[in-house]
């Protein structure tokens, strides 16, 4: 991707971009454990632990989104915030999505335009406002339009192994948010747990809706869709669901954005 199309994009001291160098690739790889394993529980590999970094076979062929305080550092130094970004091309070198490890994702792979998956979002906690994630999305919508991209989806995750403690916002998002069937993922059989845990009358929607982790709501806002089931992963110590969003409003909106800065 050419680098231009995100240099422009900066709020304050904050500015994001794809990464440039190996440095800032590990630096957000060292933010992933900072935040997945050594905040929130996950259980890393002894490589992991050793090199105090998450990372698997797709950091290297994907593209990553950072959110750069610059009053940190320029670079490595400065990383914030990231966002891993995955293409048809770059999973194809990797053999499949990411995803594909909890969702039976064929409507993904059969849709007739460009799709991307998205993974591995993370702030540091000292970053964690409305502003940080605002520009992640500015960059997410800025990537969405370089590539064309149709629809975006990927994994996202509620803190705990225990769909029991779960149930509003599974239930919640079950019953208000599933996907249209021809964009439905379906959880593979052998990891599929069921997220009709209540009854939709049952549900009062403000409540079920503040319920939902904030990541999550992000998406929905866009208009986005859940799949059906949920996944336990225990490594991460998370419970998972399928967020589906296709781009149009994202492109429209960016769209309109970069006509007005353009003139």
């Amino acid at each position: 991707m050419n680098m231009a199309v995100l240099e422009a994009l900066a709020q304050g001291e904050h500015e994001i971009r794809l990464a440039a160098t190996e440095a800032e690739i590990r630096a957000a790889q060292e933010l992933r454990y900072r935040v997945f394993y050594e905040e929130m529980g996950a259980q890393p590999t002894a490589e992991m632990l050793a090199a105090r970094r998450d990372f698997d076979i797709y950091d290297d062929i994907c593209d990553h989104l950072l959110v750069i305080d610059r009053a940190r550092g320029r670079g490595a130094a400065g990383v914030v915030g990231t966002y891993r970004l995955v293409r048809r091309i770059h999973a194809q070198q990797a053999g499949g999505f990411y995803t594909a490890a909890e969702y039976d994702i064929s409507t993904m792979i059969d849709y007739p335009g460009e799709v991307l998956e998205l993974g591995r979002s993370c702030v540091d906690a000292a970053f964690r406002t409305k502003n940080t994630m605002q520009l992640l999305w500015r960059g997410i919508a800025a990537y969405v339009f370089h590539h064309n991209i149709d629809v975006m989806f990927g994994c996202a995750s509620l803190h705990g192994t225990d769909p029991a403690k779960l149930a509003l916002p599974l239930a919640y998002l079950h019953h208000n948010h599933l996907a249209p069937e021809d964009l439905r993922p379906v959880a593979v059989a052998d990891r599929y747990a069921s997220m009709n845990l209540m009854a939709a009358e049952d549900i009062h929607p403000l409540r079920g809706l503040a319920s939902v982790p904030p990541l999550v709501k992000g998406y929905l806002r866009l208009g986005g869709y859940v799949g059906e089931g949920a996944v336990i992963d225990h490594q991460f110590n998370t419970t998972d669901v399928c967020v589906i969003v296709k781009t149009d409003l994202i492109s429209d909106k960016y769209a309109r954005h970069y006509d007005r800065t353009a003139r």
